[in-house]
């Protein structure tokens, strides 16, 4: 509604004399003003249900009920109009109840023109000012509630004046509990920090921040929660208390540090000689746009090095594409690499962009490179050469930025050698080789595996196991563990499953580990003869590859070394 004349206020006129009614009828549509009329209460009520009204003109007395009774009733159903009391000679009861009640204002009988209209145009603009201040509040209390962080408003004496509905969730308390206490007295499981923000906003009249602080809250572990606070301070520049901005970072600080830990070599668990030269390796190759050939056996962690690569290097924000080559048959690896127009082949209904115009700014990952086909062979070898392809079905070329970075558990040179594996596309690969080691070769490494895996299945089993027995931890340590590090989180998991104690046991540990210990271990009542002849035995069973003989007697290769030279076994010389 805007200022009077402008548009037709309306007004509610309720008095049991049809003359009143007749002569403030008279008067106020005179000034343009729409009015409706109500001989008692009853009457008043219906008018009120219909409609919303700007002003009410009521008398005192209504028959069997009071202008009282409608007063309470206006402001029962939250009515904003300003209600203006019509009467005789009020008495001192009457009036004060009224006043309790809301009532605008009060004319006196008789009513005279100038008056009526005066007392009209100030309860209009009296009305104006509350339909502002109640849309005013209605938007506000909309943004509270659609702002996710909690927000708190408090006086200069830390009374609550408002908080909004979020701030449960985050806080776990509700706007019911807290009005119009002191913000000291509400109970905090944490360390209420929050607290202590506002007071120094509260003395200090200034804005506070306190960025991703612990909550240490004991009905919600590991809350981390941004604070902000800003004083208020009114056009006059009169501080009138603070407000709290209460941001919960809990969810993208675990997800920051998952990113963290994709990214970081902490995923790539090892501290060995061969791990450190690993890494060195790997930093010098992350800021390097070159062609990248990882070789490892199965289980080494061969992928964790490609994500290393690229999410160490400048090409970090774009997309890091991963494709198994080795999963799907020729035609459809085609497809999936390279992508194919719409009626290439039976099922192509539409276009598709294949893995590499995908990857294009960023690296594609391909892994078991030395499963792809000759033809196949013949295609990466031209993107690598003139980084351009054509999907299947078109001729037109396409261009991309692609860091390719490969990696096998098969050895390319002798696939070379055999003629299955193209020389050219070989030396493409492996501008420069990353080889990573077997879990066999770096031992020192079992332990940091080992716990990590305990804390990773105790979070995803909801248990607390501390650790393996030493029953358990010797074949661990013994076994060559041909499936590498995957094959340990398997046998970790398969124990973790058996567990039912605070510790791995001998019990719970996989049945091949277990026959492995048993067939390497040495009989006690075996002499130097015979351990002599188990040391050939092995020895003629790997070709004399002392690495391989050691694995098979479960021994580390200085342990083999010195054993060779106690029984003066030349290496050089097979028996």
């Amino acid at each position: 509604m805007n200022e009077e004349g402008k548009v037709k206020a309306k007004i509610l006129v309720i008095d049991d004399e049809e003359n009143l009614r007749f002569t403030f009828e008279r008067f106020l549509k005179a000034k343009g003003y729409e009015v409706a009329e109500a001989k008692d209460y009853d009457e008043a009520v219906e008018h009120l249900k219909d409609s919303p009204f700007d002003i009410i003109f009521s008398d005192i007395l209504l028959g069997g009920k009071t202008g009282i009774d409608l007063l309470r009733y206006v402001k029962e159903k939250g009515i904003l109009a300003p209600v203006i009391m019509i009467t005789g000679a009020p008495d001192i009861e009457t009036a004060s109840e009224a006043v309790r009640l809301g009532a605008f204002d009060y004319i006196s009988k008789p009513v005279f023109q100038d008056t009526l209209l005066r007392v009209a145009k100030i309860a209009l603009q009296q009305a104006i000012l509350i339909q502002e201040k109640n849309r005013y509040r209605s938007n506000l209390e909309a943004i509270f509630r659609s702002v996710e962080d909690g927000i708190v408003s408090v006086d200069n004496e830390m009374n609550i004046v408002e908080v909004n509905h979020a701030i449960k969730n985050i806080c776990k308390y509700s706007r019911e509990e807290t009005a119009g206490k002191n913000f000291h007295s509400i109970h905090l499981p944490c360390n209420k920090k929050c607290q202590s923000v506002l007071m120094q906003t509260i003395e200090t009249q200034k804005a506070v921040e306190m960025y991703r602080l612990e909550c240490q809250n004991s009905e919600k572990a590991d809350q981390v929660v941004t604070l902000r606070t800003s004083p208020l301070i009114d056009e006059m520049g009169n501080f009138s208390g603070a407000i709290l901005i209460v941001r919960d970072e809990t969810h993208v600080v675990q997800l920051e540090k998952d990113l963290e830990e994709r990214q970081q070599f902490h995923r790539i668990i090892g501290k060995s000689e061969k791990m450190l030269k690993l890494y060195s390796l790997i930093e010098d190759l992350t800021e390097v746009d070159t062609t990248v050939l990882i070789m490892g056996e199965s289980g080494t962690g061969k992928e964790l090095v490609a994500e290393a690569l690229h999410h160490g290097g400048g090409r970090s924000k774009k997309p890091f594409i991963k494709v198994n080559c080795s999963a799907l048959p020729e035609n459809l690896l085609e497809s999936e690499l390279f992508g194919h127009v719409k009626g290439a082949f039976t099922g192509a209904v539409k276009d598709k962009a294949g893995r590499f115009e995908k990857a294009n700014g960023g690296s594609i990952f391909l892994d078991e490179i030395g499963d792809i086909s000759p033809r196949m062979q013949l295609r990466l070898l031209r993107v690598l050469q003139e980084r351009e392809f054509e999907r299947v079905g078109d001729s037109t070329p396409v261009k991309v930025d692609v860091r390719i970075i490969a990696a096998t558990n098969q050895d390319l040179r002798a696939r070379v050698r055999e003629g299955v594996f193209r020389e050219d596309l070989y030396y493409r690969l492996k501008v420069v080789q990353l080889n990573i080691p077997p879990l066999r070769e770096r031992r020192e490494d079992i332990p940091l595996l080992l716990d990590h895996f305990i804390k990773k299945f105790n979070h995803k089993f909801g248990k607390h196991v501390t650790g393996l027995s030493d029953d358990a931890m010797k074949p661990f340590f013994n076994y060559p563990w041909p499936g590498n590090i995957r094959e340990m989180e398997h046998s970790m998991e398969h124990a973790f499953i058996l567990c039912h104690g605070n510790m791995i046991t001998v019990e719970e540990v996989t049945p091949e580990i277990i026959d492995f210990a048993k067939s390497s271990a040495p009989s006690e009542e075996m002499g130097e003869g015979d351990e002599h002849q188990r040391i050939i035995e092995a020895l003629k069973k790997s070709a004399w590859n002392k690495a391989k003989a050691a694995r098979i007697l479960g021994i580390g290769r200085a342990t083999m070394y010195r054993k060779m030279e106690k029984y003066n076994i030349d290496p050089d010389s097979p028996q």
